[in-house]
């Protein structure tokens, strides 16, 4: 059975013959003609159509430039010859298709029709296609026939799915590498709200999924997200620049095919285009073609890795008119560059090319090869495949490498081979994960213009996945920003919240919209963007900005303040005063005046009124486990020892009354040693209550984090509530009665009744302490201690000033009174 080609074979652009062919596809022109199908005539062939793609171009003839190296090379593939057959697919999904199939087939098969149809195809392994969805189509053929197929510029993240194309490898990085990239290049500059556009094809919208979730880790929000197509309607293509133009957003992340971005750029450039920073993605950041968009200009993005290919400029530049003519992809390009036709046509109006000509003149991307980084793509590829050929058919012995070319090779060795390969040109290394994909490193370019006003492409920074996390991103020069502008434009829905301020979202819109409030009191946030306020430790307080917590200030009544001065001077005084009363008492001793106010007693009252004074200084200072002890005990201990000696006198004055009634002797029952006894006996109670008190539950130091929440009151707690207010109860049982029997006493017939001066004086001590207990209740702190310390005082001035001070009056003023004879004086 034989069979034969029904249809016109689509030829290659470029083609040579050797013992192993390598496929070629790439994208030489824009597009594909448009073939009507009416079902009545035979359709017509595929065709291209457009104008060329000079880059693409380029990279077709930087993969002949690979293998006419290796062909001349001792070292890869010695005394083996590489041909290859290098087809346009016209960035188009139909004739991918096409040539995939022809690829899969014998060449005698194709363009000779031998009889042989079912002949596995001479192509080794294919280099191609620059585009992610003819990838797709590309790898789905050729791969059933486990032929490797090595792209150079295909970038979708689908692509490394090995159960959908096993024999798909590549030397460019997956998109999810430039996703994660653009990510963390927008985490860097701090941009939280920016606009998204993107291809919708599989480049486009893998990519603008990758991107998403890195970014959503990230924590950046998306105003809008957009996708459109060229081939779209203008209309849905002018709906997509509305959008931006009307965005708050002012970063544009752009993952779209440069043929998209073009005709994007052409419609915002219809009315004056807003300012916006755009972010891109490889395939339209690097392209010249889009530096005529000036408004562009300050666009950062990511770029394959910049490289030099020694000879590749020299290859490109050697054509010659007479060459030219022999290729009709050539010359199409020819004409095109140089604005002339090679052949004479009557309907043209264009010079015919003299051969004058001069290509080393000429500007455009084909000729550019001071920043190859696609084309070093391609490079590779053809290396990674002429490395997997080489180990498989070649021996290293003795320092020799022996190659068969008569080996007979399948695709499915080269496929097994590929996956292993492992090593660098030009200083550039090669090699595949498991997944297919190489190690991702990414320039990171920017859009300047120069003095001369041309937009030029200046690398400023890299993006190595390789390192470790968080140093894979870095920047090594200046930027220049949308509208030539040096400092790094801010893009956000809200501004940053500063430390002492928690975000609150906006209802129904993203999280980067919220408001800022001030951490509530006693709360703290100390880093930016805080969701939260933290409480302060319990002995800490935050700051007046709430943006950290200090330790609060202790508060103690101490000698250095002058509340706690003016305290301790009115008891050395009241000591002093007490001394002195002492001294003039003691002077007088003898006098009728001192001796009939029964003397012992109130040198015992005074002694006892000189402690009172001293023990309110133990309530001044820091307080420590044994002042808090002693400044309690020594209150009541000395105040029951005062009130003791004036019940005393108290009794002493009732019991000299009843003496002087006929029959009495109520002195008896009441004399000196009675009277020490009572003092000693009320004394002893209260030793009694304070030892009790001291033994179960005594004082003590303590922080009082409660009364003032910005500050700690340092004071003694009571240990035992009982314990102090027994301690109060009893001096206050002493002072009524002692009251009462004043009262009692105070209108007795004497001359000089000292009833009535123990009557002012408790009346006194009892409406100070009667008032000390409300307000020593509701003082707060130090305070607290200062209305105790002035209690004491003021109780302690009361009495000696109203027992002592008209005695002392009468002694130093009016001497003629302490007598005997005034004292006896009923008048």
């Amino acid at each position: 059975m034989k069979c034969t080609l029904q249809s016109t074979p689509y030829l290659p652009a470029f083609s040579v013959d050797g013992d192993f062919v390598i496929g070629g596809i790439f994208s030489i022109h824009y597009k594909l003609q448009t073939v009507i199908y009416n079902y009545t005539t035979k359709p017509e062939s595929l065709r291209c159509t457009g104008s060329i793609d000079a880059r693409e171009l380029r990279f077709a003839c930087a993969m002949m430039f690979a293998i006419e190296e290796i062909n001349n090379s001792p070292e890869v593939l010695p005394g083996i010859k590489l041909g290859y057959q290098i087809y346009d697919s016209c960035a188009s999904v139909p004739m991918v298709v096409l040539v995939s199939f022809q690829l899969i087939n014998a060449k005698d098969s194709v363009f000779y029709q031998s009889s042989n149809c079912s002949q596995s195809g001479v192509v080794m392994a294919v280099v191609g296609e620059s585009g992610s969805t003819p990838s797709m189509s590309m790898s789905r053929i050729i791969g059933s026939f486990l032929i490797p197929q090595v792209s150079h510029f295909a970038t979708c993240a689908c692509l490394s799915n090995k159960q959908q194309y096993p024999t798909f490898f590549r030397t460019i990085p997956s998109d999810q590498f430039q996703a994660d990239a653009l990510a963390k290049l927008v985490k860097h500059f701090g941009w939280t709200w920016i606009g998204a556009v993107h291809s919708d094809s599989d480049y486009g919208n893998s990519g603008m999924a990758s991107f998403l979730d890195a970014i959503k880790r990230e924590g950046i929000c998306v105003e809008y997200s957009e996708s459109f197509y060229r081939t779209d309607p203008r209309s849905k293509i002018q709906r997509v620049a509305d959008v931006i133009r009307r965005s708050t957003a002012m970063v544009v992340v752009a993952f779209i095919a440069s043929g998209d971005m073009r005709v994007l750029l052409e419609e915002l450039a219809r009315e004056p285009p807003p300012p916006r920073q755009w972010i891109g993605s490889e395939s339209w950041v690097t392209d010249p073609h889009m530096f005529q968009f000036s408004f562009c200009a300050g666009a950062i993005g990511i770029a394959i890795q910049q490289a030099v290919i020694p000879g590749l400029r020299e290859f490109l530049l050697d054509l010659t008119p007479a060459e030219v003519a022999a290729s009709s992809l050539l010359m199409e390009f020819w004409e095109e560059a140089f604005d002339c036709t090679m052949t004479k046509s009557a309907d043209s109006d264009k010079r015919v090319c003299d051969g004058t000509e001069n290509i080393k003149t000429l500007k455009n991307p084909y000729t550019e090869t001071s920043k190859l980084g696609v084309t070093n793509m391609v490079y590779k590829a053809v290396y990674a495949i002429a490395h997997a050929i080489h180990n498989e058919v070649c021996q290293e012995t003795n320092l020799t490498t022996q190659c068969d070319k008569h080996f007979r090779l399948e695709s499915k060795q080269i496929f097994s081979r590929l996956k292993k390969v492992n090593f660098s040109q030009n200083s550039y290394p090669v090699s595949f994960d498991d997944n297919g994909d190489p190690v991702a490193f990414y320039e990171l370019v920017n859009w300047q213009k120069s003095e001369s006003g041309v937009t030029e492409l200046v690398t400023v920074g890299y993006y190595d996945a390789s390192l470790p996390k968080g140093q894979e991103f870095g920047i090594n020069r200046n930027i220049t920003w949308v509208k030539g502008e040096k400092q790094v434009p801010v893009s956000v829905c809200s501004e940053s919240c500063p430390p002492g301020t928690r975000k609150v979202l906006h209802k129904g819109k993203p999280k980067c919209c919220y408001d800022c409030i001030q951490c509530p009191e006693g709360e703290i946030s100390n880093t930016t963007d805080s969701p939260d306020c933290f409480l302060c430790a319990s002995e800490f307080w935050p700051n007046a900005e709430r943006d950290a917590c200090f330790p609060k200030p202790v508060e103690f009544l101490s000698f250095d303040e002058v509340l706690a001065i003016i305290l301790a001077t009115f008891s050395v005084i009241g000591a002093c005063l007490a001394i002195v009363t002492a001294a003039i008492f003691f002077r007088h001793r003898t006098t009728p005046i001192v001796r009939a106010n029964n003397s012992e007693l109130s040198f015992l009252l005074l002694f006892s009124l000189t402690l009172c004074f001293l023990c309110s200084l133990t309530f001044i200072g820091a307080p420590s486990e044994w002042s808090c002890m002693l400044r309690h005990t020594a209150f009541g201990i000395t105040f029951v020892l005062c009130i003791s000696c004036v019940l005393g006198k108290t009794v002493v004055v009732l019991m000299a009354f009843k003496a002087t009634l006929p029959g009495s002797n109520a002195m008896k029952w009441f004399g000196p040693p009675q009277q020490r006894m009572t003092v000693m006996s009320f004394t002893f109670i209260q030793v009694l209550i304070c030892t009790v008190w001291l033994v179960l539950s005594p004082p003590f130091p303590m922080k009082n984090l409660t009364t003032y929440k910005e500050k700690i009151i340092l004071e003694c707690a009571l240990g035992s509530t009982v314990g102090f207010w027994a301690v109060l109860g009893y001096i206050g049982l002493l002072a009524v009665f002692c009251f009462v029997l004043a009262v009692l006493a105070r209108k007795l017939p004497d001359n000089f009744n000292e009833a009535k001066l123990i009557t002012f004086s408790m009346l006194i001590f009892c409406a100070v302490w009667i008032t000390f207990i409300p307000a020593y209740v509701s003082s707060p702190g130090k305070f607290t201690v200062a209305v105790e310390i002035f209690a004491i005082l003021a109780s302690s001035f009361g009495l000696i000033l109203c027992i002592f001070a008209p005695k002392c009056f009468i002694i130093l003023f009016q001497p003629e009174k302490n007598s005997k004879k005034y004292l006896m004086n009923k008048g």
